[in-house]
C-alpha cells in the first residue's frame, strides 16, 4: 500500500458530509486549481517526484487548521548548515581557499 506524500484526504475525510461536499466546489476556487488538479495533489504519493506548490500547502495548512509543515506525510531532515559547512572544509579543503 502506497502512502501519500500529503494528508489532504485525511482532513477531507474528517469533514461531514456537507462539509466535504462543499469544499471540493470551494478548495479549487481558493486555490485557483481545477477539480482535477486537486485530485492530482491529494493522490501524490510519498516516493512520487511530484510536488505541491509551497503557497498551496500554506493555503491548504490554514484551510484545514494545522501547523507549518504538518499537511506533509513524511519526515524532512538534513544537517544544520554549520555541520555542512564543517564537512565541506575537511572533505575539500583547497577547493574553498580561493573564496
Amino acid at each position: 500500500m502506497s502512502i501519500y506524500k500529503y494528508k489532504i484526504k485525511h482532513f477531507l475525510q474528517n469533514l461531514t458530509h456537507e462539509e466535504y461536499r462543499i469544499m471540493w466546489v470551494v478548495l479549487p476556487e481558493i486555490l485557483d486549481v481545477s477539480r482535477n488538479t486537486l485530485v492530482n495533489y491529494q493522490n501524490i504519493k510519498q516516493e512520487d517526484h511530484k510536488d505541491i506548490p509551497y503557497q498551496i500547502v500554506r493555503k491548504l495548512e490554514h484551510i484545514f487548521g494545522c501547523a507549518q509543515g504538518e499537511l506533509l506525510n513524511i519526515d524532512v531532515f538534513a544537517d544544520h548548515y554549520t555541520n555542512l559547512v564543517a564537512q565541506a572544509k575537511v572533505n575539500n579543503p583547497l577547493q574553498f581557499d580561493s573564496f
